[in-house]
């Protein structure tokens, strides 16, 4: 009958099983990883400001002066602070076009693999992931440093989430 269509036209037919597509001159650019780590550092200080009128009495408790001896912390103020953290990510890149206040300052979004924006289950399994992953002795360096290697820049909360950092 006539020609099939041109590659990556909107009738061609659907990949079986799908696969996100190649990133390529017509993707966003992936964000770089020190513009990562700064963003990063921005948020983590600002959810440290907004935490710390809960973990205020447990810095005192913590170290006994009069005594000499560290106590025992309380570890219910652990999980508040743990879930504030997730609700400042969640929240601010489910809402606020993929970004948190440190990617606005360092221009990045947090975007679905395929490019589209993130959304909130994404969003919410991404961040879950990295609580998780974060509260787990030294699997937060791993979940980190594990954008060094990638080839996508992802770290595993990213590939759990199958979401990327691209610039905004």
């Amino acid at each position: 009958m006539g020609t099939p269509p041109p590659p990556g036209s909107p009738y061609e037919e659907p990949r079986i099983p799908w696969t996100p597509p190649p990133l390529g001159q017509t993707a966003p650019r992936l964000a770089g990883r020190w513009r990562r780590l700064f963003a990063g550092i921005v948020d983590a200080v600002i959810v440290s400001l907004i935490t710390t009128p809960v973990t205020w009495d447990d810095w005192r408790a913590a170290y006994d002066d009069v005594a000499g001896v560290v106590t025992r912390v309380p570890a219910g103020d652990g999980l508040l602070v743990a879930v504030i953290g997730f609700l400042y990510y969640w929240l601010l890149q489910s809402y606020w076009n993929g970004q948190t206040v440190g990617k606005r300052l360092f221009g990045m979004r947090v975007v679905r693999e395929s490019g589209e924006p993130a959304g909130l289950r994404p969003v919410a399994l991404r961040q879950a992931v990295m609580t998780v992953l974060g509260s787990l002795c030294c699997l937060g360096l791993v979940d980190l440093a594990w954008i060094l290697f990638d080839p996508r820049k992802q770290a595993l909360h990213d590939k759990a989430a199958r979401t990327l950092v691209v610039d905004a």
